[in-house]
């Protein structure tokens, strides 16, 4: 694909169904049009949602995912339908937050990868979740990932 090409995505402008979980989900990538450029991507997702594997009552999160690109960026359609398919699976937080990070770092190869998840709270207690992939490279701005520590988060 070049820079801007787009042809090899099949999300991407067509109806697409939300995958029934996360392992059926397609992440799809495009090139990074600036590979030499050290800059920070970020993605939020202020509603996801899973299932309790013991309860099976939903639980609720708000995500917050940065990384610095390499070869590859990762398609926001594809990523959007990723996340949704959390929606129906049962995990543990700790579980659903670091697959995402594994899945992204397996897919993109970033420089720098990490995720915050900031999840509601079970039994009257929220259990946030944190994951980086090492050491943020020099130089790169790293923004505050701007979600309040509990206290009736909303």
């Amino acid at each position: 694909m070049e820079k801007n090409d787009a042809s090899g995505l099949t999300q991407l402008g067509a109806k697409t169904p939300l995958p029934p979980s996360p392992q059926d989900a397609e992440l799809e990538t495009v090139p990074n049009g600036h590979p030499c450029s050290l800059y920070l991507i970020r993605f939020t997702c202020p509603a996801f949602t899973s299932i309790c594997p013991v309860t099976g009552q939903p639980d609720f999160a708000h995500l917050v995912i940065d990384y610095a690109p390499q070869d590859l960026l990762v398609e926001s359609k594809s990523l959007k339908l990723y996340l949704g398919s959390y929606r129906n699976h049962g995990a543990f937080h700790e579980d659903c937050t670091l697959a995402i990070a594994k899945r992204l770092e397996n897919l993109l190869t970033p420089l720098w990868l990490r995720i915050g998840g900031y999840w509601y709270p079970r039994g009257g207690m929220p259990i946030d979740v944190f994951y980086q992939s090492g050491p943020a490279p020099e130089g790169l701005w790293l923004p505050d990932q701007g979600v309040a520590n509990y206290r009736g988060r909303g």
